[in-house]
């Protein structure tokens, strides 16, 4: 049997291990590894137990947090809800009361106007009003007669009011300019307009032919060319109802401007204010030829026609919003007119039917009197 040995790590002798010894070291070791084992067994144990436990208070801290704030949202939501159904409550509660008021203020002045109408119908009050029916009839049927024969005149008539119209209206835009008007009998065209600065010094002139047909005729342009050339004016217009079909709604068409009615003044603005400018920069380059090349060759240019196109584009903007705004008050102002016409008729048609009802026993009504009414103008 082999012996084994070990050595004393005090003193380094070797010591002889006998089998009762080895059992002895052996149970010592086992016991001793068991300890440890258990010890770090229920280390582990403890940690994980440790680690499950923050874990969960963790899980429990995040679910309390989570429903927390769920119940404050909902809290919320039932704060704004109960607030909604309050707002709700008061604006239906307003709303009864202006039904109410409102219907309280009818039923009082409609009383008010059945007394009135009561105490002052008259029976020869609705025959004054039936004879003022009929008088009112007849102007109209007369109206409807001249506006007949208005619109039966000439075309020379209808093309001497739009001359007229021009003239008024450039004299109106632009007091400052001498407007002239080509007497009639003589060779040019309708209008020629000097334009002035604001020391009244003549800064050119705009020669102006108004053309109020059905057709458009391309022969109108030589012939406003030449009277351009006798009248010696810088820039001639030919303002005209029909227009060619690539003009729409102004153009420079073989060096006349064509224009429609509706932008012949905001096109008068932007040439006038390009005359202004070419008679400031004549009277700065006074004697130097090259300047008044350059200035030449600017008139001329497409820079010169796309300002002028684009003044006229502002100003035709301008005017149609001004004419959507006055075609809705117009509007309104027929709507007016008519409730107005509906609540006299309905008021003469109650008046009368009590004063037929009851007699001439009801006092007469100063505002209802034919002699009250105003008298309608004898026509022209």
């Amino acid at each position: 049997m082999t012996m084994s040995t070990i050595q004393c790590p005090t003193c380094g002798a070797t010591i002889p291990l006998t089998e009762a010894l080895m059992t002895q070291v052996r149970a010592t070791v086992e016991t001793d590894v068991k300890r440890q084992y258990e010890v770090q067994l229920q280390s582990a144990v403890k940690q994980a137990e440790s680690r499950a436990k923050e874990q969960s208070e963790r899980d429990l801290r995040l679910l309390r947090e989570q429903l927390a704030e769920q119940q404050r949202k909902t809290r919320e939501a039932q704060e704004a809800e109960l607030a909604l159904r309050k707002e709700k409550a008061a604006l239906e509660e307003r709303a009864r009361e202006l039904d109410l008021e409102v219907a309280r203020r009818v039923d009082a002045e409609k009383q008010k106007l059945e007394e009135q109408i009561r105490r002052s119908a008259t029976e020869e009050q609705a025959l004054k009003l039936r004879e003022k029916d009929k008088q009112i009839d007849d102007l109209k049927a007369l109206l409807e007669e001249a506006r007949r024969k208005s619109e039966q005149g000439s075309q020379e008539r209808q093309g001497e009011v739009l001359e007229l119209d021009l003239e008024t209206a450039l004299a109106r835009a632009f007091p400052h300019d001498a407007i002239r008007p080509v007497p009639k009998g003589m060779r040019g065209a309708d209008v020629i307009q000097e334009v002035r600065d604001g020391s009244l010094r003549p800064c050119g002139s705009i020669i102006w032919e108004t053309k109020n047909t059905k057709a458009w005729s391309p022969a109108w342009l030589a012939k406003l060319k030449d009277d351009q050339r006798a009248a010696g004016a810088g820039v001639a217009v030919l303002v005209s109802v029909t227009l060619p079909e690539d003009v729409r709604p102004f153009k420079l068409v073989d060096g006349v401007w064509v224009t429609s009615l509706s932008c012949y003044l905001p096109l008068a603005v932007a040439l006038r204010e390009q005359l202004l400018r070419v008679a400031f920069a004549q009277a700065a380059a006074q004697g130097m030829s090259e300047n008044m090349e350059a200035l030449y060759r600017y008139l001329s240019s497409d820079e010169f026609r796309h300002r002028v196109e684009a003044l006229m584009e502002t100003f035709a903007a301008m005017q149609a919003q001004l004419a959507k705004e006055r075609t809705a008050m117009e509007k309104l102002w027929n709507e007016r007119a008519k409730q107005i016409e509906r609540l006299v008729t309905n008021t003469a048609g109650m008046y009368g039917a009590i004063r037929g009802a009851i007699g001439g026993q009801l006092p007469e009504i100063p505002a209802l009197d034919l002699e009250a009414l105003p008298q309608p103008e004898e026509p022209t």
